[in-house]
């Protein structure tokens, strides 16, 4: 396997040499054209300084490497004339904070993106190396490992592979190459920007709102524009709105004290992998729908300006059912952007007993299942627990959240404990506040067509917790690539969305600011 190698500080520099190796724009070239011939001058380059950037581990349970990576997105910002420097007002990763001011800027924006990913298994990935960022190609349906050109061209149906090349390290990357093109071609931003990195997303971004609360001076902005997520299915760029709530569940269901004869016992002792199956069918049926008394009163449903922005979008549902072997999908195959749009009931793990090679014939003492409930706006993660549990209590099942004692397993047929995680709300701007047609105006010109207008997205970002602390409106911009393998093995960026977030931040630091209208003094 050809490896990826650079020493950080020598890349780090490079952006400086780009005036000597950069075409100079040529007259009557769009924006568009000319960050894409910047780009396309010093495409090695760049690909080297973001495989650097990966070479830091940065698994979200590993403090000092998570510190390691801040420093150095410190370090990288300030080779573009950022102001940076560290919020460090905890035992926790450091959040990355920049300030780029624009002279005569009417309005400011922050640029929200994590640094921080998803635990490996080494053993998984291919070549067992997770940080050691791989540039392969696809051939004759194999991805094959390729050497990182010393110049010239790299194809951009490339992909590299490694840990956080998607999620979320990608905009941090795609935002440095954007303000090297700018200084390149002569520009500079029209719009005042800080810049707010975090640490901790992937952990559940639980100091997020004591972070924004302690710096709520220093974070004063008109809005927020969040850099997480893929495109859209169809490898076309899109402009999000909201994001699902999310709320996690760990659940413990109990049968005999100790495992039993399934001949001797079987039909007489309560089977807890049975008694599992049936609370989750109480709770939700085979197409999705939520059978729990109460769950969708809050749910405000798709406006009719939703449901049309999600029937406009490029149709990917039969490609998908083919790429997935799905022979069908829930709710007699519904549009997938439109199912995203209401609650969801998800089980994300279940364990019970054994299985082939290790199964026995006996009836096991405890059976668990992991759910993560996605939520719509107006829903809260208080109002769910509440309704879930008093679904569960009037199905019979007595609810603790504490190891059952052995007087109240004997009281009680239907035991079953909770582990309810902290939970964060939904959030859905609309697409037509000022920041919202600002930025679709931005996106429209750079592409020259409509960008594609997504309602939500189907995963779940601490957005709410920024608009309910600061008050800011928030809008979500990805680039990653939809089939990176986000939060698995062999994780992936296609090089092409890597470029095209290039230019689409250029944009957004230049253009921005003309289509949005100044404030009323």
């Amino acid at each position: 396997m050809t490896s990826i190698r650079l020493p950080l500080r020598i890349a780090l520099l490079l952006p400086a040499l780009c005036p000597f190796v950069c075409p100079a724009p040529v007259h009557g070239q769009t924006l568009r054209d000319q960050v894409r011939a910047w780009r396309e001058a010093r495409e090695p380059q760049i690909i080297r300084e973001y495989a650097e950037f990966l070479a830091i581990p940065n698994t979200k349970n590993d403090g000092a490497a998570l510190r390691r990576n801040a420093t150095a997105i410190v370090g990288m910002l300030a080779k573009r004339g950022v102001n940076a420097r560290l919020l460090d007002d905890g035992p926790w990763p450091p959040v990355v904070y920049g300030e780029l001011r624009a002279p005569g800027a009417a309005r400011t924006i922050v640029i929200y993106a994590h640094y921080d990913g998803q635990p490996v298994d080494a053993s998984e990935w291919r070549g067992g190396a997770p940080f050691a960022a791989q540039l392969r190609e696809q051939r004759a349906g194999e991805w094959v490992d390729i050497p990182v050109p010393e110049r010239g061209r790299v194809n951009p149906e490339a992909r590299l592979f490694a840990r956080s090349a998607s999620d979320d390290k990608v905009p941090i990357a795609a935002v440095l190459g954007a303000l090297d093109a700018l200084k390149a071609l002569g520009k500079a931003p029209t719009t005042n920007v800080k810049f707010f990195f975090e640490g901790e997303e992937e952990s559940g971004s639980t100091h997020l709102r004591e972070i924004l609360e302690a710096n709520r001076a220093l974070l004063a902005a008109d809005a927020w524009l969040f850099c997480d997520g893929p495109t859209h299915q169809s490898r076309e760029m899109q402009v999000a709105f909201g994001a699902r709530g999310a709320m996690g569940l760990e659940l413990t269901v109990y049968g005999p004290a100790k495992a039993l004869h399934s001949g001797h016992y079987g039909n007489w002792a309560p089977n807890p992998g049975m008694l599992l199956v049936d609370l989750v069918r109480s709770m939700r049926d085979a197409d999705g729908r939520i059978l729990i008394k109460g769950y969708s009163d809050d749910v405000v449903p798709p406006t009719a300006a939703e449901l049309a922005a999600v029937r406009a979008l490029p149709p990917v549902d039969s490609a998908l059912r083919h790429e997935l072997l799905l022979g069908g999908t829930e709710a007699d195959n519904a549009l997938l952007a439109e199912r995203i749009l209401y609650p969801a009931i998800n089980m994300r793990g279940m364990r019970v007993g054994q299985v082939e090679n290790l199964a026995a014939n006996a009836i096991a003492t405890e059976a668990k299942a992991s759910f993560d409930f996605r939520l719509v706006p107006k829903q809260t993660p208080a109002r769910v627990r509440t309704l879930v549990e008093a679904h569960l209590r009037a199905h019979g099942w007595y609810v603790t959240h504490a190891p059952p004692t052995d007087a109240e397993r004997r009281a009680h047929r239907k035991v079953v404990r909770l582990a309810w995680g902290a939970g964060d709300e939904a959030t859905r701007a609309s697409l037509d506040q000022p920041l919202s047609q600002a930025l679709l105006a931005t996106m429209d010109e750079l592409l020259g067509k409509p960008i594609l207008r997504v309602p939500t997205l189907g995963g779940s970002l601490p957005t709410s917790t920024i608009e309910r602390t600061l008050g800011a409106p928030v809008v979500i911009f990805p680039i990653a690539n939809h089939d990176n393998n986000q939060h698995a093995k062999d994780e992936n960026l296609r090089l092409q969305n890597l470029w095209d977030g290039i230019e689409a931040y250029a944009a957004i630091l230049t253009r921005l600011e003309s289509h949005w209208p100044r404030p009323t003094p």
